[in-house]
């Protein structure tokens, strides 16, 4: 798979990521379900075996599980692997609903915490989550830069941040990275972030570009009536009418763009994504082995500027 390198950083990512959400488990309030560790540990694994070379987890995800399952996962396969994690959301046990907090003490206990539940001795990208709250973000990015000076970390990055936030962080130390959502159903990057970061050599790791399942070609009607009480994406509106009669017949809409080149419409959101030349990875999730074998391909898709004016003529029938 090929790779791109990740803003200012010598991290070489794969364009495709293993997104480690999903595998925290359920429980919580922004969980999936119930989740299998040994399917979890597989999928990892798995992933690896294709090429990919980077994990994406965070300390929320199932209140600190999925980092657990992850440093299971890479025990005795830690080389050449770049683990990324976050702080910034605080959730003692499972039942808690989670809350930002960016202070200097706070976030250098998280980290400390996370290097212990994955079995490391450096964090290879580590993120704040959100920026919440927003006027401690100069502060809990401070404590992130500490980190780095003293080893413990090698980049620093966030998620969700917008141009004013991250300019507002850049002075007290470079940022090797940012994290916001893009799929075909959530285009805002495209207005200012992603030019702003060529601009400046931030990375840019995109997540969820299948929109929580919604673009996988897999999401019928009933599947998300049946949804556990546990799985998020059941209180999302796009999961909800009247968006979700426009979302279902988008993807059938895809379905022939990428039947024929024999493609899945799950890997067609996902090189949909990686089009931008802006775009350094994207975070793609996966429960078991068979779901990771489906999307890895992806990485390796170059769509046609044909395939792009087909899919940029749906979306604008959508909106």
């Amino acid at each position: 798979m090929q790779t791109r390198q990740l803003g200012y950083s010598d991290l070489h990512l794969t364009t495709i990521g293993l997104g480690a959400w999903a595998i925290g488990g359920g429980g919580w309030i922004y969980g999936w379900g119930s989740q299998d560790d040994a399917d979890s540990i597989a999928a990892i694994r798995r992933a690896l075996d294709l090429g990919i070379n980077w994990v994406d987890t965070a300390a929320v995800y199932g209140a600190g599980h999925s980092e657990e399952v992850v440093g299971q996962a890479l025990a005795g396969r830690r080389d050449g692997v770049i683990v990324a994690t976050k702080c910034g959301r605080i959730m003692e046990s499972l039942t808690d609903q989670p809350y930002g907090r960016l202070t200097a003490d706070s976030v250098r206990r998280e980290a400390e915490a996370s290097l212990r539940r994955l079995k490391m001795e450096v964090i290879d990208l580590y993120q704040i989550h959100w920026p919440d709250p927003d006027e401690e973000i100069e502060e809990g990015w401070g404590a992130i830069a500490d980190l780095i000076r003293e080893g413990k970390v090698r980049y620093g990055g966030v998620s969700n941040f917008s141009v004013a936030q991250l300019q507002r962080i850049q002075p007290i130390h470079p940022v090797a990275s940012v994290q916001p959502p893009y799929s075909m159903l959530r285009r805002g990057v495209e207005e200012e972030l992603l030019a702003y970061c060529a601009a400046n050599k931030i990375g840019v790791i995109v997540y969820s570009p299948m929109q929580a399942g919604l673009l996988t070609g897999k999401m019928t009607r009933e599947r998300i009536a049946n949804m556990p009480a546990d799985d998020w994406r059941a209180r999302n509106e796009l999961f909800q009418e009247p968006q979700l009669s426009a979302n279902l017949e988008l993807v059938e809409a895809l379905r022939p763009i990428a039947a024929r080149q024999g493609r899945t419409v799950a890997q067609l959101a996902i090189a949909w994504v990686l089009r931008r030349p802006e775009v350094t990875a994207a975070i793609v999730g996966a429960r078991n082995p068979a779901q990771i074998e489906e999307t890895a391909p992806a990485g390796d898709w170059r769509l046609s500027a044909e395939e792009v004016a087909q899919i940029d003529a749906l979306l604008a029938k959508r909106d």
